[in-house]
């Protein structure tokens, strides 16, 4: 579903993708942790095309991303759905309207089938009582699960998310990501993460890697990969533990 094949980036002369490669099958969950600034979301902007690789390959639904033109890229990404660490949503629309701009904007839709389609995300994600609000009349953490939202409504054969529990209470982010973990078992979501949050990660990982100075120190199931004996690996997650 998602491959990344010995892929390279710079920025002027700091290298922060070196040689990264990894593969994440259609239904499964990866999660990347690493320092804050060590390129995670790099990998993410890579995979929806916002940034090209200077070497190496980026496969999505065996399309190659560095060689899309812009309806091909758009086409593809309509097939993606993008959780913002900030939620982005448009200030003076609506909860409804921030969901239905989309749909607006790339389908055909009627209004009725639009209408259909927003509520029954805001369904899953518990907010139907939000539609009519503004975003500044909902919690950080309402905000968060209506860009969930957002990113579902195209029905996305993949989901990205970018620390989806960004400034959010415990209680609240816990919320959040039992709610990924669900979309993911009832609806066989393929999903890439990138947090911070070792609850997060045991929540949502089939795999869980730990990224540092543009590559992967470690990658497998969580539990081992928080057992690992690599003192870096310890020392990081020792960190976030603590």
């Amino acid at each position: 579903m998602i491959r990344l094949e010995g892929v390279k980036k710079a920025f002027g002369s700091q290298q922060v993708l070196d040689d990264v490669n990894f593969h994440v099958p259609a239904g499964h969950s990866l999660v990347i942790m690493g320092p804050s600034g060590s390129g995670k979301s790099v990998i993410l902007k890579h995979i929806i095309g916002l940034l090209q690789a200077d070497a190496g390959r980026v496969l999505v639904m065996d399309k190659d991303v560095g060689t899309l033109d812009r309806d091909g890229l758009a086409q593809l990404r309509r097939r993606m759905g993008y959780l913002f660490q900030h939620s982005a949503l448009i200030n003076w629309l609506s909860v409804f309207d921030n969901l239905a701009l989309p749909l607006r904007e790339t389908t055909n839709m009627s209004h009725a089938e639009i209408r259909e389609r927003v509520m029954h995300v805001l369904e899953l994600v518990q907010m139907t009582a939000a539609e009519a609000k503004l975003p500044a009349e909902i919690s950080g953490g309402m905000q968060k699960r209506v860009g969930l939202a957002r990113a579902l409504v195209t029905e996305p054969n993949i989901i990205l998310y970018d620390e989806p529990e960004a400034g959010l209470d415990p209680e609240m982010s816990s919320s959040v990501s039992h709610t990924m973990r669900r979309l993911k078992e009832e609806h066989g979501m393929t999903s890439v993460t990138v947090t911070h949050s070792v609850s997060c990660a045991l929540t949502v990982a089939d795999t869980l890697a730990v990224f540092e100075h543009g590559h992967f120190l470690i990658s497998g199931p969580p539990t081992e990969v928080l057992n690992s004996d690599l003192p870096r690996v310890r020392e990081f997650l020792g960190a976030q533990l603590d």
